[in-house]
């Protein structure tokens, strides 16, 4: 029998507590994947720095807090609270969770193309369950990843967006994740399920907010499904406050001729995992993962990510971009796996990294793992601080040491920040990214 330790124990009872409180008419099915990750997770426990994966992420800070499951209300966060997070005019909808709950007063339908489905999860297990069957808990794999499995216990609201067949979403979708304190330690489990069928196109945002200093936890698990010649553009925006924990897994099933583009963003958070995987299942796909971490203070942010190559004729282009100031530390652990039958793929990673502190640590490993012989695979990493000849010529023209400093940092990082097509977004991202900045307040010039 496996040996529980005791943050595992908090988590099995409040399991216990939540199942005998589940709807008596839910599906046979939901009960039995809740019950299988629960045993799950009890098997596996909290991942270690002894697992290959966890080598350089500790989540023992969080581990040791007993989280209680954030409460169904809204906390009193009100429409003019979330204005800052949202995407202001631009025709969408936009789907509002406090704490995990679908909040329908705080959402908006704005543009919402007929046919389209955009709603809360939770109300169609209830109202609904056979349609999630085919997709739901179907691709997150909980075997082998503790909190995904812990997640996949917890199913019970979230988000689900479903575009049918030949559909063109006429603008982006916007999941909005606010987490509110009591005062107390909290958790929430959102899960998300995207499926946007053959021949459609969707642009899909999900942001993750914090207000207040309350300390809380964010598991969250999103799966996304791309059926034949759909084309998916998804962007997940991370800034939670600076005391959360935010753990969170995307897992994107591509089907033939597909296209996926994922922009990540990290600011927020003091420890921070994401773990994004795309299955190329099918030829013809294409993938395109981009990603942007900045952190200081003592933040931890660590990305992994997996693109598995499948079938023949697939294409991936991946580059993440780092800016670490301070005592913050970085992980990037990015694997191409190109499978036996997966000939005539091509596939480039790059990892990059801006280390603006003499105390900031980067741990990178990019990684490609080819079982077919007919390839075209490249991957590498860079580490460094700012260019001292490019630094010395900015001083030469007059401008101070700080603002040469923030103008070649704003420069690094911009390059992710304009590959993102939503341009609320893009604005939000650029007014950050010059608060983030070394001496922001001197530097002249930046939008």
């Amino acid at each position: 029998m496996t040996q529980l330790s005791k943050e595992q124990e908090g988590y099995l009872s409040d399991f216990d507590l939540f199942e005998r409180g589940a709807v008596a008419t839910e599906p046979s099915w939901i009960r039995q994947v809740r019950k299988a990750a629960i045993s799950r997770f009890a098997e596996l426990g909290f991942p270690t720095t002894r697992h290959e994966e966890w080598k350089y992420t500790s989540v023992a800070p969080l581990a040791r807090i007993r989280f209680a499951r954030a409460e169904p209300d809204r906390n009193g966060v009100s429409a003019d609270a979330l204005a800052a997070a949202t995407l202001g005019e631009l025709p969408c909808a936009t789907l509002v969770f406090v704490n995990g709950r679908y909040a329908p007063r705080l959402s908006s339908f704005r543009s919402l193309t007929r046919g389209v489905i955009a709603g809360s999860l939770g109300a169609v297990l209830k109202a609904d369950p056979q349609s999630l069957e085919p997709h739901l808990a179907r691709y997150a794999r909980h075997e082998e990843h503790p909190l995904v499995a812990l997640n996949t216990a917890f199913i019970e609201d979230g988000a689900f967006v479903f575009v049918p067949k030949g559909q063109v979403v006429n603008g982006p979708i916007h999941l909005l994740y606010v987490s509110a304190g009591s005062g107390t330690p909290t958790v929430s489990h959102p899960r998300n399920l995207i499926v946007v069928d053959d021949g459609s196109q969707a642009m899909i945002v999900e942001s993750y907010v914090g207000l207040g200093r309350d300390v809380y936890f964010t598991n969250a698990v999103t799966e996304i499904v791309g059926g034949r010649n759909a084309v998916i553009d998804y962007c997940k925006f991370e800034r939670e406050s600076e005391g959360a924990f935010h753990i969170a897994a995307v897992q994107a099933q591509l089907d033939r001729s597909s296209n996926f583009t994922s922009h990540a963003i990290d600011l927020g958070g003091a420890l921070v995992r994401n773990d994004l995987n795309a299955v190329l299942a099918a030829e013809g796909v294409e993938c395109t993962l981009n990603g942007l971490y900045m952190t200081r203070g003592q933040q931890h942010v660590d990305n992994h990510t997996r693109i598995d190559h499948v079938k023949p004729h697939c294409n991936s282009r991946e580059l993440y971009k780092g800016v670490l100031d301070g005592r913050s530390r970085g992980v990037f652990n990015g694997k191409i796996y190109v499978h036996k039958d997966a000939q005539k793929t091509d596939a480039k990673q790059t990892n990059k990294n801006l280390l603006l502190s003499e105390n900031a640590v980067i741990n990178t490993k990019p990684q490609l793992e080819i079982y077919a012989d007919d390839v075209r695979c490249t991957h590498g990493s860079t580490i460094g601080q700012l260019d001292q000849d490019a630094l010395f010529y900015l001083r030469s023209r007059g401008i101070g040491r700080q603002t040469a400093r923030s103008l070649l940092t704003y420069a690094f990082a911009s390059e992710m920040i304009d590959r993102v097509r939503i341009e609320p977004i893009r604005a939000q991202l650029e007014a950050l990214l010059v608060t983030r900045l070394p001496e922001a307040a001197q530097v002249e010039g930046t939008p």
